[in-house]
């Protein structure tokens, strides 16, 4: 499966941004499509994913009550809705899936062979 991410931006604190992601060659029906960042000098860090089969959903607490995973399943996309964004933000925003994915695992970059190029996003204070 190929995954196209876009939507990243400049924005100010406290500013929204939607990122979407979507993936071709494969439908994500049985796959876990997640959210990872990374931001300079750091390493890559989950985000959000999203259980297409059950439409559950996780999150890193970083970013819990301002983040929303949300999926379109007519369009094969996964969106990451953000608001409230602060600076430490900041970050190229990975998507990512795959259909090995375990839900001891979600959170594991490891986990996914499959991503998107990434898009940046950068918060101003």
């Amino acid at each position: 499966v190929q995954l196209q991410a876009s939507g990243g931006g400049l924005v100010q604190a406290g500013g929204s941004l939607r990122l979407s992601c979507t993936g071709s060659g494969r439908s994500f029906s049985n796959h876990y499509t997640a959210w990872f960042r990374q931001a300079p000098g750091k390493e890559r860090e989950f985000v959000a994913v999203l259980r297409w089969s059950s439409g559950r959903t996780y999150y890193a607490d970083s970013v819990k009550g301002r983040f929303t995973i949300s999926r379109d399943s007519a369009k094969n996309t996964v969106y990451l809705q953000m608001n409230g964004l602060e600076p430490e933000d900041t970050a190229v925003y990975y998507c990512a899936a795959d259909r090995s994915v375990i839900l001891t695992t979600y959170h594991y970059v490891s986990a996914y062979n499959y991503w998107g190029q990434g898009t940046q996003v950068t918060v101003s204070s």
